[in-house]
C-alpha cells in the first residue's frame, strides 16, 4: 500500500513553490547615496526586516516583503540624520517605516531579472523596479538589490528650501540569506 501511495504521490502534478530565505541581519546591508550643495554623501538603515520568498526557475512564485525602520537612517552626521527624521523628509514620528512589496517578476531587456513592486514612504506609494542579482549555495544565499528613487516622488524635502539637495537617490541591498527549514 505504501509503494502505491508514493507513485501515485510521484505521479501528480508538481507545484512550484519558491524557496523560503531567512535574513543574516548581521552580514546584510540596505544603503543609499545622497548629495547635498554637490557633496556626495553614502548612508544605510541600520534595521530592517524581509521576508524572501524566491525561485529562480518560477519567478510567479517569488516574493519579497521588506519593512525599514526609517529611524535607523545613518549617514554619520548626527545633524544630516536628525534633518532626515524630521518633517520635511521622513517624518518618523508620524510614519516610522518605509516598506517595498513585489507585485511581480520578469527578464528584463538585458536578461537581469527584475522585481516589480511598489515602495511606500511616508504616506506615498510609487511604483519601484529593483534589479536583482540572487547566487544560491546550497541551503545559503545573497540577493543583491538596486534602484534610483526619484525623492520628489516621495515627497521627501519638498520646496526650494531644499534644491541643493540631489533629486536622484540610488539604494543598494545586499542580504546574507538562509534556508528556512521547512516543518516535517
Amino acid at each position: 500500500m505504501l509503494r502505491a501511495l508514493t507513485l501515485v504521490l510521484c505521479l501528480l502534478p508538481a507545484t512550484a513553490f519558491a524557496r523560503d530565505w531567512q535574513v543574516d541581519a548581521a552580514k546584510s546591508s540596505l544603503t543609499f547615496r545622497g548629495s547635498y550643495q554637490g557633496e556626495s554623501f553614502d548612508g544605510r538603515f541600520r534595521k530592517f526586516d524581509a521576508t524572501i520568498a524566491y525561485d529562480s526557475a518560477d519567478l510567479a512564485q517569488s516574493k519579497f516583503d521588506v519593512s525599514i525602520d526609517l529611524a535607523s537612517a545613518d549617514t554619520a552626521s548626527s545633524e544630516r540624520d536628525d534633518t532626515l527624521q524630521g518633517s520635511d523628509f521622513f517624518d518618523t514620528a508620524k510614519f516610522p517605516k518605509a516598506r517595498f512589496v513585489t507585485e511581480s517578476f520578469a527578464k528584463g531587456a538585458d536578461g537581469a531579472v527584475e522585481a516589480h513592486g511598489k515602495l511606500t514612504i511616508r504616506d506615498k506609494s510609487q511604483p519601484v523596479v529593483l534589479k536583482v542579482t540572487f547566487a544560491e549555495n546550497g541551503d545559503a544565499a545573497t540577493l543583491d538589490v538596486a534602484t534610483t528613487l526619484k525623492r520628489a516622488d516621495f515627497g521627501l524635502g519638498p520646496g526650494s528650501d531644499w534644491a541643493d539637495i540631489g533629486a536622484d537617490v540610488p539604494v543598494r541591498g545586499h542580504l546574507v540569506l538562509h534556508a528556512k527549514q521547512m516543518p516535517l
